[in-house]
């Protein structure tokens, strides 16, 4: 896709973006602390100055926000992982999570326990630590938002499930159900996240705020499994419960890459033609742009969980597992799914693609702008982002085969 939208500074891109994926690549591979961190902060500079060379018209206000709130947290990660090794004396991840750091003082297990969620929760981000995603997904260039909400994000829920629940697994069921601080923040980012995108004009902004809702069903995943920990008799009714809360919050870290990636680039390819994306000079669009029309339903019901795409599946084993360990938070969480059914049918659908097509408002906004449909090379970007979409709707143990054997491994050394 970039081949056909990048025209200046080439190689400097494609530079940044494959040490973007080293960095990433990195951080999913590191059993180490210390590589850890270096490839996380590996991935912070380029992803700083994709945003910061190409990106929109605040680009520099967006990428120094980016920048802050990630070195913010990347700071606190330091700080825990010396805690970690001077009481651990080892830098190995495994070791150190055998360990268990700070065992008989919780304050300070605490204390570095808080400083790797904050530090982790700015990535996925999760309330209250997101406001630097829409400024960062609304100004980076297509592709930059594509893998920023595709795997960027996913490397703080990584986190989270890697490093912070085996290091401070009895930390992190207290603040998940005896105080529970962390899914109230779940729950709370998803209706808030879907509630904002109600507001939204901007279609690319729209679509930086679903993600702060989506991803707050990895983090309320990750707190059912957790507080299951901190419950009496650990019935085999339970850790199943568990095992497919934290399952369906590892299918929506992919389901959401693969969804909210597609969406991105659809935003890219009407924005490549309009040159706006103020939904209000919008509306028509489904009779002139079919086979665009047709894409965006597919990735927009995907989006709002609609059962035969991949959104539904993970959000149902995240309902179905917390269901019956912290029913209340999936009672609020639900409402989650309403407001993004919500914004997607009138923000999108009704904006966007229906009712009659005005020539004269289109040309105002777009200073006379050619409307075509897609070409080849943009259907060729889309197409197995669809059919992902549609495979797992319709057979999601392709993926969940893949984690279940490593998150059952999980909880039961827990």
């Amino acid at each position: 896709y970039s081949i056909y939208t990048i025209k200046e500074r080439v190689k400097e891109y494609y530079f940044l973006f494959l040490l973007l994926q080293m960095g990433m690549i990195g951080v999913f591979v590191s059993l180490d602390f210390i590589f850890f961190y270096v490839f996380w902060e590996i991935g912070l500079v380029p992803m700083y100055l994709l945003i910061g060379v190409w990106g929109g018209e605040r680009r520099i206000y967006a990428a120094i926000k980016f920048f802050l709130y990630t070195l913010a947290g990347s700071v606190a990660m330091l700080l825990a992982i010396i805690g970690v090794y001077l009481n651990t004396g080892t830098f190995s991840i495994l070791d150190a999570a055998a360990a268990q750091p700070f065992a008989g003082n919780f304050v300070l297990a605490a204390a570095a326990f808080w400083a790797l969620f904050v530090a982790f929760s700015i990535k996925v981000p999760s309330f209250p630590f997101h406001t630097w995603l829409p400024d960062a997904h609304t100004e980076a260039p297509t592709c930059g938002s594509v893998i920023l909400a595709g795997i960027l994000l996913k490397l703080g829920a990584y986190g989270l499930i890697r490093i912070v629940l085996p290091l401070f697994p009895r930390v992190f069921s207290y603040y998940v159900y005896n105080v529970p601080i962390i899914p109230v923040l779940a729950v709370v980012s998803i209706v808030y996240g879907a509630l904002v995108c109600m507001a939204q004009w901007d279609l690319k902004r729209l679509i930086a705020y679903s993600s702060v809702s989506h991803m707050g069903y990895v983090t309320l995943g990750i707190s059912a499994a957790v507080a299951s920990l901190a419950m009496s008799g650990h019935s085999g009714e339970l850790m199943t419960s568990a095992a497919i809360a934290l399952n369906g919050a590892a299918l929506q870290m992919f389901t959401h890459g693969i969804i909210t990636g597609g969406l991105f680039f659809l935003v890219g390819i009407i924005y490549e033609r309009a040159h706006t994306r103020d939904l209000k000079s919008f509306g028509g669009l489904g009779a002139k742009v079919p086979y665009y029309y047709g894409i965006m339903m597919v990735t927009g019901f995907a989006s709002l969980g609609l059962p035969g795409l991949a959104g539904f599946w993970s959000e149902f084993f995240v309902f179905r597992g917390t269901f019956a360990i912290i029913p209340v938070f999936a009672c609020i969480g639900v409402a989650g799914v309403v407001f993004t059914a919500a914004y997607i049918l009138w923000k999108i659908v009704q904006y966007v693609f229906l009712g009659e097509f005005d020539q004269a408002k289109w040309d105002e906004a777009t200073h006379h702008a050619k409307l075509t449909d897609m070409e080849l090379f943009e259907k060729v970007t889309m197409w197995p982002l669809v059919i992902v979409m549609v495979l797992v709707g319709f057979y999601p143990t392709v993926v969940v085969a893949l984690l279940n054997g490593a998150t059952t491994a999980l909880l039961g050394k827990l």
